[in-house]
């Protein structure tokens, strides 16, 4: 009778974890010069603040989902949102780099078990098809807000300079919001039917972390240092890892346990192409938006505040074209989602042309908005282009996978697009800006290379069985 009650209120409340998690993402972009400097920390450093809470955040997405499940969504969204409070205060209190990229993890570990259940309170709470439309819908703009959100906090918090840094803030600000969302949900949110049959694959789970471990961190630090021999054996180590858990995962099918992946799913080749599509996707999308932040402060001198102001209407265009392209999609298909990604390649290729010291404010802010606009076509479309050929029974474990290459593939974004920046920002910001839109470029063509593949209409459903 409880849930029944108060489900918009339960809604409202448990939204809070999808938006203080992306938020987390984007606050740090604009942020990331005054943290470089607020902790001494190298350019390599600064990327594993953002690679390190999307690793986390990867690594364990799946396994929270799970836990939700087997223990109740309540009591796991409130101790996840519990110990991404801890570790936000914790990253605010750090005093160099290593304090702050392992709390950044903590972080996105705690992310990855309090999101999923937002996602499974919508299933559970609205059993109705238009209120479970208008909630899925709350939780689409919820993403469109925290972006926008994260960007101008980001920005303003950095400027700022109370009783202490204002790149600390940026952290300490989830302290009142956690408290708040703590004291809600223990009075107003019930709790969910358990399901004891969900069971863990705890040695997926360190095969998996290790082997993102492995391809991730070199691929930043190793870089910065030269290339050492311990970078290139981790590299090397890791594509060992990766066919290992690959090995690993099939046997626990074959024996009927209950493995992290259904590899099952990789039979689908729609599937296949739409998480490569995805993977491409989100590595340029999460590499522009630390590029542009960086790039707009130290290559066009805009304050850290007027940077964040510049994200307000990509986010507002991004918001009205996903809307868009949701109702367009219907009747042109995966051509709404090329016809943006084609618009963006021309965004890229303005900015690299006309983003140079001088320019004025309304250029900066008309190339941000096509480019927001342009990637509101694709962007929220491509889960729906990925799973659509997924038989029902599978699409929970679809979409678990789906977010799993979406995170990695951010990380990844970050790591490799990232360090083409940073590698040509000792020739100056505006050729490492063009050095970075330049592998933005290749990513988009792969996008378009891999919606070129997939199917004009909707595929017939394909079966997928146990060998």
């Amino acid at each position: 009778m409880h849930q029944v009650r108060n489900k918009w209120l339960e809604l409202t409340i448990v939204l809070s974890a999808p938006l203080l998690s992306v938020i987390d993402v984007f606050i740090i972009n604009v942020a990331i010069p005054a943290i470089k400097k607020g902790v001494h920390a190298t350019d390599a450093e600064v990327q594993l603040v953002i690679a390190g809470y999307l690793l986390g955040y990867a690594a364990f997405l799946i396994t929270g989902g799970r836990a939700g499940d087997q223990f109740g969504r309540k009591k796991v969204f409130f101790w996840g949102m519990l110990l991404f409070t801890v570790a936000s205060c914790l990253c605010g209190l750090s005093m160099n780099s290593f304090q702050l990229n392992a709390t950044r993890f903590i972080q996105g570990l705690s992310a990855s078990f309090m999101v999923p259940q937002t996602i499974a309170f919508i299933q559970v709470l609205f059993t109705d098809q238009r209120e479970r439309a208008k909630a899925i819908g709350m939780f689409g703009i919820t993403l469109g807000i925290a972006a926008v959100i994260g960007q101008v906090l980001g920005g303003y918090l950095s400027d700022t300079n109370w009783a202490i840094e204002g790149w600390r803030l940026i952290f300490f600000i989830n302290l009142p919001i956690g408290i708040v969302t703590l004291w809600a949900t223990h009075k107003f949110v019930g709790e969910t039917k358990t399901n004891d049959g969900s069971k863990f694959d705890y040695s997926g789970i360190v095969i998996l972390t290790t082997a993102l471990f492995c391809l991730i961190y070199p691929l930043i630090e190793g870089r910065e240092k030269g290339w050492p021999l311990w970078s290139l054996m981790l590299l090397f180590a890791s594509m060992g890892i990766f066919a290992y858990f690959i090995h690993n995962q099939r046997q626990k099918l074959a024996s009927h346990r209950n493995p992290l992946i259904d590899l099952r799913l990789f039979k689908v080749k729609d599937f296949n192409i739409g998480l490569m599509a995805a993977l491409f996707h989100f590595m340029l999308h999460t590499s522009y938006l630390l590029l542009s932040a960086v790039y707009l402060q130290n290559g066009l001198g805009v304050s850290a505040m007027n940077c964040g102001l510049y994200f307000i209407l990509p986010g507002i265009l991004f918001t009205l074209s996903s809307i868009m392209a949701s109702k367009l999609i219907l009747r042109f298909g995966k051509r709404v989602l090329q016809a943006g990604v084609l618009f963006m390649g021309v965004t890229f290729l303005m900015q690299i042309q006309f983003l140079q010291p001088g320019v004025g404010s309304w250029l900066i802010i008309l190339l941000m908005g096509a480019w927001g606009l342009g990637n509101g076509l694709v962007l929220p479309s491509l889960l729906n282009i990925a799973l659509k050929s997924v038989p029902t029974e599978y699409a929970g474990a679809a979409a678990g996978v789906y977010s799993t290459f979406q995170q990695t593939a951010s990380a990844l974004g970050v790591s490799i697009i990232g360090g083409i920046f940073f590698y040509f920002s000792s020739r100056g910001w505006q050729v490492a800006y063009a050095a970075g839109l330049t592998a933005i470029l290749v990513c988009i063509a792969l996008v378009s290379w891999m919606l070129y593949l997939l199917p004009e209409g909707k595929s017939e459903l394909q079966t997928i069985s146990a060998e």
